[in-house]
């Protein structure tokens, strides 16, 4: 009985999961307005009843769909500046580091990206609150991840940040990590050569250590 009850939760939660997934592929490509309950039932391969039944309607599978897919982005980025931030011994060459893998791993989140795109363009037509928690739990999140790293290392006499700057030193490195490259290729629609992406990762973190690091370790000029 106890075996017959996990193959049953088993089932309902793959069926949930195959439901995010095709509804993360209807949704990048047609957005939320023109996405269809039919075509996402069918992408998932259920039935729009079981989809009904998981999530009670499009509006709120578009919010799970895009709170689950920017919770599991989140989780990377994170696990990204802990593996980099969490041990310092060159600032300076663990910063660059950092930042080349993360513009370098962006292609794993292109579907995400696809999202985003849709929220950015159709912002004013979506659900409720619903950019109010995709930035909580996406881009806030991440941010404050970079900000409590940067604080620390602070702490440790390895950037000038502290608790009065902290959250603007996490909002210029990803900005200038990031940001360009993001605007510019229209949040993934248009292709940017990996060496421009390389020449701005490194201009960036040059540009944030002239204003963030250690006078001593920097040649401001």
């Amino acid at each position: 009985m106890a075996e017959q009850a996990a193959g049953v939760r088993r089932g309902t939660l793959e069926k949930r999961r195959a439901l995010l997934r095709g509804a993360r592929t209807v949704f990048g490509r047609e957005g939320y307005s023109r996405a269809g309950i039919d075509e996402i039932a069918a992408e998932a391969g259920v039935s729009t009843r079981t989809l009904y039944n998981h999530f009670g309607g499009k509006e709120n599978l578009f919010r799970e769909t895009l709170l689950d897919s920017a919770a599991a982005v989140t989780a990377a980025h994170v696990a990204l500046i802990e593996r980099h931030l969490n041990k310092v011994t060159d600032i300076e060459a663990d910063l660059h580091a950092l930042a080349r893998e993360w513009m370098g791993r962006r292609g794993e989140h292109a579907d995400h990206m696809l999202l985003v795109r849709q929220v950015i363009v159709e912002g004013p037509h979506l659900p409720g609150d619903v950019v109010e928690e995709w930035q909580r739990t996406g881009p806030v999140a991440v941010r404050e991840a970079v900000r409590a790293a940067f604080e620390r290392l602070g702490e440790e006499g390895l950037l000038a940040v502290d608790g009065s700057n902290s959250a603007e030193a996490a909002r210029y490195f990803t900005l200038l990590i990031a940001g360009s490259v993001t605007v510019d290729t229209f949040f993934g629609a248009v292709p940017m050569d990996s060496a421009e992406i390389g020449e701005r990762v490194e201009s960036g973190v040059r540009v944030f250590l002239r204003l963030f690091a250690v006078a001593e370790d920097v040649d401001r000029s």
